[in-house]
């Protein structure tokens, strides 16, 4: 962010957020800097230290994206865990990682509800006995069980501080994040991914690959910031490299089945990246939900996260993109300097 507000662009959009209940927000470049900024010196409060780990539980909010920026800016590990996954998945995670801290929120909206978060994060850091402090975000204000002295609310310590602070430099091998695979075929492996390498692929490929162009482009990857995907692509990548995008949080079918088509006629999105699931889901929903709102801002369409199969690239060109839009999607190989 500092790059970019010296640059010239700290007016530009950095981050435009539809939350699911409709509520919006858009925050520039500045004010991403100065709100990362202020969650540093939060962490740095709480005593987080170059080198520890902080676990991240939470729903698809900025504050998710400022929290695992503000650990990269005192070189404290992040390790996001996906806002699904039970207590005893998240304690796993938490154990293993040896995590101080978690940073979680009261809930997330999912299907038009509240969903709670915070009581699977009472019960994980009760099983895992690493963790000093639980930083909690309102997002829904639902009353939340709470201990004096561990958990403390995002909105008392982080908005008093200060939106001044210089991020540390690190050398290319400092570890920047713990991520965590499924756990499908045996116990849960951390994966280390370090700063240089990982941060130059991801800015290059998020360029290249969607044929970037920040001073223009809406782009908007809607994965979920708890996978790799969302660390590249919704984070790290765009983030970068000065991109506008938007960030939802809840589910394509609420409060209606055309909510993904909505967001992109308001936003005007240039670039969309989602998965060939969705697709097939949109599909099944019907070639008339898309066809009522103007997508001809959309010039670039991506596929992630699995193979699409034939007729669903066909149904996405054709509905979603117009027959004028080209496509890319990602090998499932390793990359070269991207560890």
């Amino acid at each position: 962010m500092d790059r970019h507000v010296e640059a010239g662009h700290g007016d530009r959009v950095a981050i435009h957020f539809e939350g699911e209940p409709g509520d919006s927000r858009a925050i520039t470049y500045a004010q991403l800097k100065d709100e990362v900024s202020q969650a540093a010196n939060a962490l740095l409060e709480l005593g987080v230290q170059k080198g520890d780990r902080v676990a991240v539980y939470m729903p698809m909010i900025p504050e998710t994206a400022i929290a695992m920026l503000a650990c990269a800016r005192i070189g404290a590990a992040h390790s996001v865990v996906f806002g699904g996954f039970s207590a005893d998945a998240l304690a796993t995670r938490i154990q293993d990682a040896d995590a101080r801290v978690v940073i979680t929120a009261d809930g997330g909206y999912r299907r038009g509800k509240p969903s709670a978060l915070k009581p699977a994060v009472d019960e994980a850091v009760a099983k895992a006995g690493t963790v000093e402090h639980v930083l909690v975000v309102r997002r829904t204000g639902q009353d939340v069980a709470w201990t004096e002295g561990r958990d403390v609310w995002w909105h008392d310590l982080v908005a008093g501080q200060s939106a001044e602070h210089t991020p540390e430099a690190f050398g290319a091998e400092h570890p920047l994040f713990i991520l965590y695979t499924s756990g499908t075929t045996g116990k849960p492996k951390g994966i280390l991914h370090t700063s240089g390498g990982y941060l130059t692929q991801t800015a290059y490929t998020h360029w290249s690959v969607f044929d970037l162009k920040p001073e223009t482009d809406v782009y908007w990857c809607t994965a979920d910031v708890g996978w790799v995907t969302g660390h590249s692509y919704i984070v790290y990548g765009p983030l970068a490299n000065g991109a506008t995008q938007v960030m939802y949080e809840g589910t394509p079918d609420t409060p209606h089945q055309g909510r993904f088509w909505e967001i992109v006629q308001k936003y005007g999105v240039t670039i969309l990246y989602t998965a060939p699931t969705a697709i097939r889901t949109f599909m099944k929903w019907g070639d008339d939900i898309p066809a009522k709102f103007d997508l001809s801002s959309l010039r670039v369409l991506g596929s992630v996260g699995e193979p699409i199969n034939p007729e669903a690239w066909i149904w996405y060109r054709k509905n979603i993109g117009g027959d004028r839009t080209p496509w890319w999607t990602p090998g499932g190989r390793p990359r070269p300097a991207a560890s």
